[in-house]
């Protein structure tokens, strides 16, 4: 079953994650549709690290449920969550210096001849892997100088969109970008931001952590902020400011949810 524009392409519904007495999320509840760039903010330790380790497969919850088009799902491993067309992006990269462009686009999935035999053998399909990893960075306006060259001698910002592409090919669904212009300069930054720009043209959904609120109110549709492992508020981008982001951030700003509690508790 594919998303609709009312059903979300994942949907989190009252997620928790606890560490003995420890609570790193608790009752989380949000959704990306289809098309939507979702921005995940928060101070550190706020759970964000938690939510994207749950959404990947490298953390199974103590609580709640999430759903793919509609369907519940349950990852217990990373692979889990590729095979359900989320694909991740760490902040890390996650790349092999030595190899290049489609080598690390193919990691761990390289195509082979000959089918079962050619498996067997490692019989790689070399041209193959290169023509598609061409053709992926065509399709997703992506450039990088060249795909022959070992992603150890390109820049942060071509490093970063070697990352992306490969997420980009692999991701059915939706993807998760992890703090993507972490640790870039201004330059290798716009390359980044432009990447994401051209995903974002494309309709394809993204959950993108980051500190940079700069960068947030430009790729995002939506932000949802979290405060002590959970949801402080969920905002539609065009209609907030960064002030009161930073508000809901800090604990400043109270919610309307909070005054009503508040209100309730002072009346008993």
């Amino acid at each position: 079953m594919s998303a609709t524009a009312k059903q979300p392409v994942l949907e989190l519904v009252g997620i928790g994650k606890n560490y003995g007495a420890v609570e790193a999320a608790a009752d989380v509840s949000f959704s990306i549709h289809n098309g939507e760039v979702v921005a995940l903010v928060g101070d550190n330790g706020a759970g964000k690290s938690t939510l994207v380790g749950i959404m990947s497969g490298v953390i199974e919850p103590s609580a709640g449920t999430m759903r793919i088009d509609g369907s519940a799902v349950t990852f217990q491993s990373p692979r889990d969550a590729r095979d359900a067309g989320i694909e991740t992006v760490y902040q890390d990269l996650a790349l092999v210096d030595e190899l290049d462009v489609a080598g690390n686009m193919f990691l761990g999935r390289e195509a082979t001849f000959g089918g079962g035999l050619g498996r067997f053998l490692g019989a790689l399909d070399l041209g193959g892997m290169r023509k598609r990893t061409a053709e992926a960075l065509k399709k997703a306006e992506l450039r990088v100088p060249d795909i022959d060259r070992p992603v150890r001698a390109m820049s942060g910002g071509q490093r970063q969109a070697t990352a992306i592409v490969r997420t980009v090919f692999w991701g059915k669904r939706l993807l998760i970008l992890d703090e993507p212009t972490a640790a870039l300069g201004v330059d290798e930054s716009e390359h980044a931001l432009r990447t994401i720009d051209n995903l974002r043209r494309q309709g394809i959904p993204m959950l993108v952590v980051s500190h940079n609120l700069q960068h947030v109110f430009r790729m995002s549709d939506r932000i949802v902020v979290l405060r002590h492992g959970r949801v402080q508020a969920d905002l539609v981008t065009a209609d907030t400011s960064p002030e009161d982001v930073v508000g809901h951030i800090t604990g400043a700003k109270v919610t309307e949810l909070e005054r009503r509690a508040a209100r309730l508790e002072a009346s008993l």
